[in-house]
């Protein structure tokens, strides 16, 4: 059965968080329990080659939602430190001019719902104006967290949010705090006499300081860990051991509420990402800790969904595919032991440019009625096609006033081709171009067309000879990057795990591939146009006037849902 312009399908989009490509059963972790995303792709077709626009969330999820690169809308940061979005109160986020493909498919006639995790922004002049909010970006229902997860919304864990800053912050605040009390010293040892005025300024200075970042790094919890349904914040801050339970409770629902009409769901889990937060019939049930806990716990959670489809006989006629935004973390730490995930054979992790284990990620579709069951594709795709690919099926058409830079993959899925429409895919760490990956569908060996892969610009992993940025946290995409002149090149269709860089002694065409790609390169940044950078050091700042809030500022908080409770 192909396709038509006339078909209708209801559509489940499923995205983890920070979720390794070698973490799931179904890609070759057998040392895991994901019998739920197994099946999906037992029944379904699993891609092998899926890969994020970028390697971390707010970059990543803005190009999945556009079908476009991140930098294209501007939701690609110049600086290390802000690469994502670091404050519900800051005024960055996905530009209204932005279509995504919710608003393509609700002016098709769908009921479109985000449950989870948004973070592209809400604000821009008010607190309330919600430009950037899901319900402005074509979503007729939103329940969730307009920011997401962070260590720092569980009070006992270890902050997360610009951990280093904010030690040079206190550190800097005690030595400025320290001048005032230094001051009084020859005051009360009589050696010589400092004014009053003097003292009481600089003491004046220190609290001003402390003020300056305390009021917002002080607060991350409350300012950021919150949850909303559609406009209103009815958690504040969450209670994050129940937030997993209510956000599953609530896509369960919409698929009941609308099982009679063509529907949109896109269920953004919070899983896996930092504190892992996990229920306590699943502590302890895994072979890896607590990050293999909560991971457990999202295939169940997956599996919940899939039921819910079996028991509303929608299943056959509902496209459902998963996937996350990026690959596993692999600094992540907490006495010593790793929280992250695992990005099997591939080099790298979140945040660390055009490395593939920061970019490839799982990608499994099944619709029963359509798609051949238990097929598997070696070929280049994106998180940017889900945006053509739902324009297809859905019988809509793609906005003619901007470039998309992802591919419908029905023709792929279905097997009417054999190759991934894409020839170039650029690989971004914030607005700089780090990779290029080159599909040469003209030069095939016996499985496959060749990949070739130039890597101009690569972090700097510490300590030296480490996988990762273990010294600082996270990995750079400026400053603490080597830079390659020649690029370092791969062939990613024999060593997908680029261990072994090519040069022209040992590779005939190095030279003519460097000269395609840097052509590829040229062409590509002819078509960029420049946008207001959403990313920059003001629109990340937190601006108590943009703060959402449940209450009087700065008095912020409630627990409606808890209300709800206790009156059911």
């Amino acid at each position: 059965m192909f396709v038509t312009r006339n078909s209708r399908p209801n559509i489940v989009l499923l995205m983890a968080d920070d979720l390794g490509v070698g973490d799931l059963s179904c890609y070759g972790n057998h040392t895991v329990r994901t019998p739920n995303i197994d099946r999906l792709a037992r029944e379904g077709v699993r891609l092998t080659q899926h890969l994020a626009a970028a390697s971390v969330c707010t970059p990543s999820r803005a190009a999945f939602l556009t079908g476009r690169y991140p930098v294209r809308s501007g939701m690609a940061s110049a600086f290390n430190l802000n690469r994502g979005l670091a404050w519900l109160g800051g005024s960055g986020g996905l530009p209204t001019n932005e279509t995504t493909f919710a608003k393509l498919l609700q002016h098709r006639g769908y009921r479109t719902g985000l449950i989870g995790k948004w973070h592209q922004g809400l604000s821009c002049a008010s607190r309330n104006d919600h430009c950037s909010h899901p319900l402005n970006h074509g979503f007729d229902d939103f329940y969730g967290l307009p920011f997401g997860l962070l260590s720092d919304c569980r009070a006992s864990e270890v902050p997360e949010l610009h951990r280093w800053l904010r030690v040079k912050l206190s550190i800097s605040t005690v030595a400025v705090g320290l001048v005032p009390i230094l001051l009084l010293i020859p005051n009360f040892t009589r050696w010589f006499s400092v004014p009053w005025p003097v003292i009481v300024t600089f003491g004046l200075l220190a609290f001003l300081f402390l003020a300056s970042w305390y009021c917002s790094y002080g607060f991350v919890r409350r300012w950021n860990c919150i949850v909303m349904r559609d406009h209103a914040v009815i958690q504040q801050p969450m209670t994050e051991g129940r937030v997993p339970s209510l956000l599953l409770k609530e896509a369960l629902s919409f698929i009941d509420r609308y099982k009679h009409r063509p529907f949109l769901l896109f269920v953004s889990f919070l899983h896996v990402h930092t504190p892992l937060v996990t229920r306590q019939k699943f502590v302890g049930r895994s072979k890896h800790g607590r990050y293999g806990d909560n991971l457990e716990e999202l295939d169940w959670m997956v599996g919940k969904i899939l039921q819910s489809l079996d028991r509303e006989q929608l299943a056959n006629r509902t496209l459902v595919y998963f996937t996350s935004d990026n690959g596993a973390f692999l600094e992540v730490q907490a006495g010593g032991a790793h929280l992250g995930g695992w990005n099997g054979v591939y080099r790298g992790g979140k945040g660390m440019g055009g490395w593939e284990g920061g970019i490839r990620v799982p990608g499994i579709f099944r619709w029963p009625t359509v798609l051949e069951a238990g097929k598997v594709i070696d070929e280049p795709t994106s998180l940017m096609d889900i945006y053509p690919t739902l324009s297809y099926v859905s019988g809509g058409i793609l906005p003619q006033d901007r470039v998309i830079d992802g591919q419908n993959l029905m023709p792929l899925l279905e097997g009417r081709v054999h190759h991934s429409n894409h020839e170039f895919l650029f690989h971004y760490c914030g607005v700089y171009l780090h990779a290029v990956r080159w599909h040469q569908k003209d030069c095939e060996y016996e499985d496959g067309a060749t990949v070739w892969k130039v890597h101009y610009v690569t972090p700097r992993f510490s300590p030296e000879g480490a996988g990762a940025c273990y010294g600082s946290g996270t990995c750079s995409c400026v400053g603490d990057v080597t830079s390659h002149d020649p690029p370092l090149l791969f062939d990613i269709s024999r060593d997908p795990s680029e261990s072994r860089p090519l040069s022209p002694d040992n590779e005939a065409l190095f030279d003519a591939v460097v000269k395609r790609i840097h052509a590829a390169v040229r062409q590509h940044r002819r078509t960029l146009t420049p946008v207001p950078q959403q990313l920059s050091v003001f629109n990340t700042m937190w601006k108590p006037w943009l703060q959402p809030c449940c209450g009087t500022f700065p008095f912020c908080g409630c627990d409606k849902e808890d209300d709800i409770a206790r009156n059911a």
